[in-house]
């Protein structure tokens, strides 16, 4: 009986490699936006709206699987914070579940029957109830002063473009690299 848990070397590579990808253009994304905020006199509010960190790491985690998904989701707002600050401090912890929940999610679902906007909105939705979660334990255990409930659904809210831009942009970029590698293996 084959071990289904072993993975070749060049699996490892491959995941290690889409890992990779995603946390640079999870840092990346986020500062494009934020720019593109500055300079258009929006300010720097547009990361916040946009949510272009969740983006690559949705993608990953419905391309390359949950273990990918998962690390994207966790180091993606580290790098993220020890290049440019941002998120906040007072964010970081809670992004970094947030993320997690929906990369692990969305990896989860990548070999889903269930189609792929109502597999999206289930990573999503994972995510920000883990982010909510986090909030009311920080909020109720820690007496967390810095963070409260009411801004979770102001962060809902704000975000709500975003989560329109996830609908339109992450089915078409996973149903454009998915064609592209059954294209790429017909032709072997």
């Amino acid at each position: 009986m084959k071990n289904t848990f072993t993975l070749s070397k060049t699996d490892v590579k491959t995941k290690s490699l889409a890992t990779f990808i995603a946390v640079i253009c999870a840092v990346i994304l986020p500062q494009i936006f934020h720019y593109a905020g500055i300079v258009s006199g929006t300010g720097a509010l547009s990361g916040a709206s946009f949510l272009p960190m969740q983006i690559p790491v949705l993608v990953a985690g419905f391309l390359a699987g949950p273990v990918v998904g998962l690390l994207a989701g966790v180091i993606s707002p580290l790098v993220s914070f020890g290049i440019s600050g941002m998120p906040a401090l007072v964010l970081l912890p809670f992004m970094t579940l947030e993320l997690a929940g929906m990369g692990l999610v969305a990896g989860l679902l990548h070999k889903s029957k269930t189609p792929l906007l109502p597999s999206l909105i289930i990573a999503q939705s994972a995510g920000r109830i883990l982010r909510v979660l986090a909030v009311v334990i920080a909020v109720s255990i820690f007496n967390s002063e810095t963070v409260t409930i009411g801004s979770t659904w102001t962060a809902f809210r704000l975000g709500l473009p975003g989560i329109l831009l996830q609908w339109a942009l992450i089915p078409l970029i996973i149903y454009r690299v998915r064609g592209a590698s059954v294209k790429g293996e017909k032709r072997d």
